[in-house]
C-alpha cells in the first residue's frame, strides 16, 4: 500500500508540474502573463467588456486581465459599470489636452503608457497580451507558445495598412524597411513594451496631426480622417524601436469570415458585420446601448447549432458559420451572468436560455487550442523578408505604388478589404410624435418594443405633445423616453383644429430645446413597427441627400398646388413615413415644413381630391405636403427608397427585407382583419392582459399563391409584434397572473376561460376583442361568479369529506390486523381485501362526483 501511494504521490507531481498538458516550450511556470484591454466609460463598450470577461473566464487564459477605463471626471459621476471588469483608470485623451484634437482610439497607446508607469502590477509580469473589447477569446493565448520572443512579438496581420509601403512609412520612422503591417493581436514581452509604449502614442500623435497624408490612397483610410492613426503609430513605433514581428494570419479571424483549413482561431475579432442566414450582427449598431442594465434583455438569437448543420454541406464554410454563433452566444452568456450579478429577477424559461445553460453549450465552446497549421507565421509562407536584405525594401519604397503581395487563392481566411474597415458611425438619433391619448399609447409600446429588437443604433426620443389639462390627467410617461412639447392641435392663432401639426412643430421645439451629438435624425410615425436598423449609412443619405420613402399619391407635386406653395415645384419629392435627414439639414428645414403645413392647412379652396389627392377633401394630409413643399424650398432631393416600408395588407417585394411595418391603412388576413382606427377609444395599456385579435395561425394559410401568402406572413408579424409588446409592457406592470382564479373575470381575453368541468362558460370579450360594452354587464356578472364561488366551495367541501371518510374506513380495517406471527396466506388475504375495498370505494367516489357534475 505504501508503495502505491508513493507511486500516485510521484504521478500527481509530474502531472502538476506539466500543468496538465503537454508543453512543447518546455518554459517554467513562472512566466507570468497579464492582458490587457482598453475602453471607455461608454454603454457600447459595456456590453463588449462584459462579453470578453465571459470569453476570457471561459477560455481559461493564464494570468489577471485589466481593463483600462478612460473617461473624463463627468463621465464617471454617471458611470455604472466599474464592477464590470478588474479596471485600471487612466486619464482620457479623446480630446487631446494640447491639440483639441478628438480622437477616442489615442486612448489605446495612451492607457498602455498610463498603466506601465503607475501600475504596481506592471511590475510583476513578464508577457502582456494586448487585445481590443470586440474580442472574443476562444483559447488560452500563451506569447512564447505562439512563438514570441523577447524583441520579436507576436500580432495578427492587418494587410490594409498600406502606408508602411509609400511615403506614410518614410515620413514617420527611420526605419520604413522594418514597418509590419499589424494589430489586432499583440503578444509582447514587458521589457519590449517599456521601451516601446511612449513611441506608440508619439508616433500616433504625428501620424494625427499630419492631416496632409490622411488620403485614402496613402493610408488606406476610405474615410481620409486619419481615423486608423493609432494603427500606424503602432507599426511606425514598432519599426523605430527595431521590433520585428512574428506576422501570424491564423490566430484572430473575423466572424463572417472562413478559416483555412486545419487551422483553429483561438481569437475572435467582431469588428465587421457578420451573418448565419437570415440573422445578422453589426457591433455599431449597438453603438449606445445599454443592454448591459436593461435586466434579461439579450441580443438576438442566433440559429441553433442543429440548424447550422443543415444550412450548409461544405464542412469548412459550416465551421465558419459554428464560429459566428459560438461569438454571439458566448456574448449572450455574458449578459445573462452579468445580468444575475446586477441583482436581475431570474429571466422567464426560453429554448434560448436552456441551450445557453446546456451541457451541449458548455462543450462546444470549451477552450480551444492552436493547432499546428494555426502556428504557422505568415513569413514562412508569404513575404519572408531576410534581415540581412534591407536594400530590397528600400527599393521597393521608392516607388509612389506598391502592389499588395497577391493572396494565394488557397488562403480562405482574408483579411478586410479597405472599403471593411470603418471608422465610428455617425451618431442617430430617432424621433416620433404622439399626444396624450391611450390611442397613441398603445402604438408607443409597439414601436418602443420594435425598437429595442431591432438592433437600431442610438436613442429614441418620443415627441409628446399635450395640453395643460390633457398633462394632470395622462398616465403613460414611463413608456418611452420623452420631450414634452406643447400641443398645437388646436392652432393657438387661427383656432384650426388639426392634431397632425403636432409633428412639425414637435421636431422643431426638440431641435431649439434639446442640445443633441447626432449627425443623423430619423424621423418615424407611432403607428410603426420596425423590423430591422435604418441608417443613414446604409440606404446613402447625406448632408443634403435626406432618404425617405414613396408616398406617390401627393399628387399635389405635380400640380396647381406645388406652384401655389413652393417657388421650386420642379423640386418637390413625393415622400413620407420614414425619414433619415442630417441634422444640418433638419435645423434649416424644420421651421419651413411648419410654416409650409400652416400654409397648405389654410389654403381651403385647393382641398379637392383631384388636387390634394386627399379622397376627404378635408385637407387632412396638409403636413404631407408642407414637408415635401418645405423641403423643395431648400431644394433638398430625396433619396427615395421603396425597401424601407411596407403597409400590412400589401404583396412585398421578392427579397426585400422591409425595416418598417406602417399599419394606418386596415389589412386582412382571411375572414381577420385588423384596423388601427377601430381601437381609438379602446384602452389597450392600462387594462390587463389586453391585446388584439389573434391573426390565424400560418399554418392554415394558403401557400397556392406565394405573393399572398407572404403578404398574409408579414401581416401576422405585425400584430403579433403588437401582442408581444402589451404582454410584456402589462408584465411590466405587475398585472396578476392571468391562469389565477382571481383573473377569470379580468375583462382581457385570457380570462374568458371555460371549465370544462363544470361547463361554465364565460361571456368576457367574445373572441379576441375587448368591447366597451362589457362594462353594462358587470353586475350580472359578479352576481353569476358569486353563485359559482359558493357552488365550488361545495364541492370541494364534499370532495373533502369523502376523502376524509375514506382513510377513516382504510385505517379502520388496517387497525383489526393481526401482528407479527400471522402466515403469508393470510397478509395476500387481507391485500387482497383491501386493495378490493379500495377498488369499490374509488369507483364510488368516482360516481358520486360524476353525479354531482351531472346535477350541477
Amino acid at each position: 500500500m505504501r508503495e502505491f501511494l508513493v507511486f500516485v504521490a510521484i504521478f500527481l507531481a509530474g502531472f502538476v508540474a506539466g500543468d496538465g498538458r503537454s508543453n512543447s516550450s518546455g518554459v517554467a511556470a513562472s512566466w507570468r502573463i497579464h492582458t490587457l484591454f482598453s475602453v471607455e466609460c461608454q454603454d457600447y463598450f459595456d456590453w463588449q467588456t462584459v462579453g470578453l470577461m465571459n470569453s476570457f473566464r471561459k477560455s481559461k487564459q493564464p494570468g489577471p486581465i485589466t481593463r483600462l477605463l478612460s473617461c473624463t471626471d463627468e463621465e464617471k459621476k454617471d458611470y455604472k459599470g466599474m464592477d464590470l471588469a478588474p479596471t485600471f483608470e487612466v486619464p482620457s485623451m479623446s480630446r487631446h489636452p494640447k491639440t483639441g484634437d478628438w480622437y477616442p482610439a489615442i486612448n489605446k497607446p495612451a492607457g498602455v503608457v498610463h498603466w506601465l508607469k503607475h501600475s504596481k502590477e506592471a511590475e510583476n509580469v513578464d508577457w502582456v497580451v494586448i487585445l481590443d473589447a470586440d474580442m472574443i477569446i476562444r483559447g488560452p493565448i500563451i506569447p512564447w507558445q505562439l512563438g514570441a520572443e523577447k524583441g520579436r512579438p507576436v500580432a495578427a496581420y492587418y494587410g490594409y495598412l498600406v502606408g508602411c509601403d509609400n511615403i506614410l512609412a518614410k515620413l514617420h520612422t527611420k526605419h520604413p524597411e522594418l514597418c509590419d503591417k499589424v494589430g489586432g493581436l499583440l503578444a509582447m514581452h514587458i521589457d519590449d513594451l517599456r521601451v516601446f509604449a511612449p513611441m506608440w502614442l508619439s508616433k500616433t500623435e504625428e501620424v494625427r496631426e499630419d492631416r496632409d497624408h490622411w488620403a485614402t490612397n496613402i493610408t488606406g483610410d476610405i474615410y481620409g480622417k486619419g481615423w486608423i492613426s493609432e494603427m500606424y503609430g503602432y507599426s511606425f513605433a514598432a519599426a523605430e524601436v527595431g521590433l520585428r514581428h512574428k506576422i501570424n494570419d491564423n490566430l484572430m479571424i473575423y466572424p463572417g469570415y472562413i478559416p483555412r483549413p486545419g487551422v483553429e482561431p483561438i481569437l475572435l475579432h467582431y469588428g465587421l458585420p457578420f451573418s448565419v442566414g437570415n440573422w445578422s450582427f453589426n457591433k455599431l449598431n449597438h453603438h449606445e446601448d445599454g443592454i448591459v442594465y436593461d435586466c434579461n434583455r439579450l441580443f438576438p438569437e442566433p440559429p441553433y447549432p442543429r440548424e447550422v448543420q443543415q444550412m450548409e454541406s461544405d464542412s469548412n464554410k459550416k465551421r465558419g458559420l459554428l464560429i459566428n454563433i459560438e461569438c454571439m452566444n458566448v456574448l449572450n452568456e455574458g449578459l445573462l451572468l452579468q445580468h444575475k450579478r446586477n441583482g436581475c429577477p431570474k429571466p422567464q424559461w426560453s429554448k434560448y436560455l436552456s441551450f445557453l445553460k446546456s451541457k451541449i453549450f458548455t462543450d462546444l465552446t470549451k477552450p480551444k487550442y492552436p493547432t499546428p497549421a494555426t502556428l504557422v507565421m505568415r513569413e514562412d509562407h508569404v513575404q519572408k523578408q531576410p534581415v540581412k536584405k534591407e536594400h530590397v525594401p528600400k527599393r521597393r519604397a521608392k516607388k509612389e505604388h506598391v502592389p499588395k503581395p497577391p493572396v494565394k487563392e488557397d488562403l480562405v481566411q482574408k483579411q478586410p478589404e479597405l472599403d471593411e474597415l470603418q471608422e465610428p458611425y455617425p451618431k442617430i438619433h430617432t424621433l416620433f410624435s404622439t399626444e396624450c391619448s391611450t390611442y397613441f399609447d398603445w402604438q408607443t409600446v409597439g414601436l418602443m418594443h420594435s425598437f429595442r429588437m431591432s438592433g437600431q443604433p442610438g436613442n429614441i426620443t418620443r415627441l409628446l405633445s399635450c395640453t395643460n389639462e390633457d398633462l394632470k390627467e395622462y398616465k403613460g410617461h414611463n413608456l418611452a423616453p420623452t420631450h414634452y412639447v406643447p400641443s398645437m392641435s388646436r392652432h393657438p392663432l387661427t383656432g384650426d383644429w388639426y392634431p397632425a401639426i403636432n409633428k412639425p412643430a414637435a421636431v422643431l421645439h426638440w431641435l431649439n430645446h434639446v442640445d443633441t451629438d447626432a449627425e443623423f435624425i430619423v424621423i418615424l410615425d407611432a403607428d410603426m413597427i420596425m423590423r430591422g436598423s435604418i441608417t443613414p449609412w446604409e440606404f446613402k443619405a447625406a448632408r443634403g441627400r435626406p432618404v425617405s420613402t414613396p408616398y406617390d399619391y401627393l399628387i399635389g407635386c405635380d400640380n396647381v398646388l406645388a406652384k401655389l406653395h413652393t417657388s421650386h415645384p420642379e423640386a418637390c419629392d413625393k415622400v413620407g413615413g420614414v425619414i433619415i435627414m442630417h441634422i444640418d439639414d433638419l435645423r434649416k428645414f424644420a421651421l419651413l415644413w411648419l410654416h409650409k403645413t400652416e400654409e397648405v392647412r389654410a389654403d381651403r379652396a385647393h382641398y379637392a381630391t383631384n388636387i390634394t389627392g386627399d379622397i376627404y377633401q378635408s385637407g387632412w394630409i396638409s403636413e404631407m405636403y408642407g414637408y415635401s413643399f418645405g423641403a423643395a424650398e431648400l431644394q433638398l432631393h430625396h433619396i427615395r427608397s421603396s425597401e424601407i416600408l411596407l403597409y400590412p395588407g400589401y404583396a412585398p417585394d421578392p427579397g426585400v427585407h422591409y425595416r418598417v411595418f406602417h399599419y394606418g391603412l386596415e389589412f386582412k388576413v382571411g375572414n381577420w382583419s385588423f384596423d388601427k382606427a377601430n381601437w381609438r377609444e379602446t384602452d389597450m395599456i392600462n387594462k390587463c392582459w389586453a391585446k388584439f385579435p389573434s391573426p390565424p395561425d400560418p399554418s392554415t394559410l394558403d401557400q397556392t399563391d406565394k405573393d399572398s401568402f407572404a403578404r398574409d406572413l408579414l401581416s401576422i408579424e405585425c400584430i403579433r409584434t403588437l401582442n408581444e409588446a402589451l404582454n410584456l409592457h402589462h408584465m411590466k406592470m405587475n398585472c396578476p397572473d392571468p391562469s389565477s382564479s382571481t383573473n377569470l373575470n379580468s375583462g382581457d381575453e385570457s380570462g374568458a376561460v371555460v371549465s370544462r368541468k363544470l361547463g361554465k362558460l364565460d361571456d368576457i370579450g367574445k373572441g379576441d376583442t375587448l368591447s366597451t360594452e362589457n362594462s353594462r354587464e358587470s353586475s350580472e356578472e359578479a352576481k353569476e361568479d358569486g353563485m359559482f364561488s359558493s357552488l365550488r366551495m361545495w364541492i370541494i367541501a364534499l370532495w373533502a369529506i369523502s376523502g376524509f371518510m375514506f382513510m377513516v374506513m382504510i385505517v379502520s380495517r388496517f387497525s383489526g390486523r393481526k401482528g407479527k406471527g400471522v402466515k403469508e396466506k393470510h397478509h395476500k388475504n387481507k391485500r387482497r381485501t383491501a386493495s378490493y375495498m379500495s377498488f369499490v370505494d374509488r369507483n364510488r367516489q368516482q360516481k358520486y362526483a360524476r353525479d354531482l357534475d351531472a346535477s350541477l
